[in-house]
């Protein structure tokens, strides 16, 4: 494997995205840097040019919930969501982790190695060659892809079951090297020096962090309490389509559509969906099926979810943590808005929680 690196970058940062022949020269056997998987869906972002969203020195742990995951020299680049074309279609539009020895540093207007070595660069920032076929940064011919699908899947004990995938969610444990108490000081420290989190933030969520323990111990439930009272949760279908406008329901009226679990049709309303409430979003796209992250199994939803335009987990009652992953929604904890609501261009509804956009 190639030599790398640290880069120690910021938000904001501008990197280059290594090309294919470099970063496959960094990983292992088991296609990985560091413990980091890397993923056939990020060929595609090869010598594009692109910005720091935030520094991933630290992930929730979505396979054993509850706890937070030390990373190091990786960071989110802004808008690099997995299509999950190698995946099954998995649609959770997860935010990619990026490892610093797959990037290098340029300035925002400076010249790319790919332009340097006269290659051209397609609609998409993609290098390639004068038949338009993507190149690496020695003007030669990627190589074949078809061993990174291998990757993406792994075989199971049982011949006759179906192959897991494999993925940087239900990997994310090989790249860390220590699970972090929600008390440890020096990953906010970090937020607030390295990854621009106000001092107010991080404050704020050591308090939340403690009344949510005080309540859940006095009440059995967390805070704030979204949990409803019914036994069986109804449904209502709007047959939503990216780019439809919706409205999210008031916190009361998603209240009446709860169980005592918080969850609609096992669905659950979680406290950081509570900023949205009463906006105004684009619907992004219908989800369907997911790749379980305990698993690694593709899990098809028993109804819908919606993906909403920059509605993201932003932290807002738990540690801050950059992963930025969608919030999903019920069809019934959403309002359609009639043609003549649709905002104009200058009057587009951007959640000011998230940057990503």
């Amino acid at each position: 494997m190639n030599s790398w690196q640290p880069l120690n970058l910021r938000p904001g940062d501008w990197v280059e995205v290594r090309s294919e022949h470099e970063i496959l020269s960094t990983l292992d056997e088991q296609g990985a840097l560091a413990g980091l998987v890397f993923m056939p869906e990020m060929l595609a972002l090869c010598g594009r040019r692109m910005q720091v969203f935030k520094r991933a020195d630290k992930t929730c742990d979505t396979i054993d919930l509850g706890r937070m995951l030390r990373l190091h020299d990786t960071v989110h680049l802004r808008g690099a969501r997995c299509d999950g074309s190698a995946h099954g279609g998995c649609q959770a539009a997860c935010l990619q982790f990026w490892h610093e020895g797959w990037l290098r540093r340029v300035d925002r207007k400076g010249s790319s190695a790919s332009e340097a070595n006269g290659a051209a660069v397609n609609h998409d920032g993609i290098a390639v060659n004068h038949n338009g076929i993507a190149v690496n940064h020695t003007g030669t011919p990627t190589r074949d892809r078809s061993w990174l699908d291998t990757t993406a899947t792994v075989a199971t004990a049982d011949p006759a079951e179906p192959a897991c995938f494999r993925c940087q969610a239900t990997a994310i444990k090989q790249a860390s090297t220590k699970s972090l108490k929600w008390w440890e000081p020096t990953q906010y420290v970090r937020d607030v020096r390295t990854n621009e989190v106000s001092v107010y933030a991080v404050v704020r969520s050591l308090v939340l962090a403690l009344i949510d323990k005080v309540v859940r111990k006095l009440t059995g439930h967390g805070y704030p309490d979204v949990t409803g009272k019914l036994q069986r949760t109804p449904v209502e279908k709007l047959d939503l389509q990216p780019g439809e406008w919706v409205i999210v329901k008031s916190r009361e009226e998603i209240q009446t559509t709860l169980d005592k679990t918080g969850r609609n049709r096992g669905m659950t309303f979680e406290p950081e969906m509570l900023p949205y409430c009463g906006k105004r979003y684009r619907v992004v796209q219908r989800v369907e099926r997911i790749v379980d992250e305990r698993s690694g199994r593709m899990k098809q939803l028993g109804n819908v979810g919606i993906i909403l335009e920059d509605v993201i987990c932003a932290s807002a009652y738990r540690t801050p943590c950059p992963r930025a992953n969608y919030l999903y929604w019920r069809e019934i904890w959403l309002r359609r808005v009639e043609p003549h609501e649709v905002p104009q261009a200058a009057d587009e509804v951007s959640c000011p929680l998230n940057a990503i956009a």
